[in-house]
């Protein structure tokens, strides 16, 4: 079963059981799928589309976390956490920071890199070859570190 039907399968046993939470953050991730569903106008979203959609809204909620940690707002930081779990749910795990350093520093050889201005090669061969198990920031950070920023 792809991401898509498991989605929708999650969401029909959520409201069964009447999990409000779960039903929330589930029926936002629906949403962004029919959108991307009727962009295409096909009959499903592929999982590779639904993966990258998965990660933006990921990344938007912990955008949102942040703000709303710095306003003051735990009313609605606790709503925007257990969407971000229902999310994270469905993503796989990214590599640790190990792994992730491995990954640069044979990115590093591999395009001979010298200077930050060889940055960009460097994040082009990480995400050709590592693209969905890849955190982009770890890995920005990590090759500013390794050839020196």
């Amino acid at each position: 079963m792809g991401i898509y039907d498991d989605v929708n399968a999650q969401l029909k046993t959520a409201m069964r059981a009447r999990d409000k939470v779960r039903v929330a953050g589930l029926r936002g991730i629906r949403a962004a799928l029919l959108e991307e569903q009727k962009k295409t106008g096909a009959e499903t979203v592929a999982d590779d589309a639904c993966l990258t959609i998965l990660r933006r809204l990921a990344k938007q909620r912990r955008e949102s976390i942040d703000a709303y940690r710095a306003g003051g707002r735990d009313d609605l930081l606790a709503a925007e956490e257990s969407e971000l779990a229902v999310i994270e749910a469905f993503l796989p795990q990214l590599a640790d920071e190990a792994t992730t350093r491995a990954w640069v520093q044979e990115a590093i050889e591999a395009t001979g890199a010298a200077s930050m201005r060889d940055m960009g090669k460097v994040m082009g061969h990480l995400m050709k070859h590592h693209k969905g198990a890849l955190d982009g920031k770890l890995a920005n950070t990590l090759v500013r570190e390794l050839i020196g920023a």
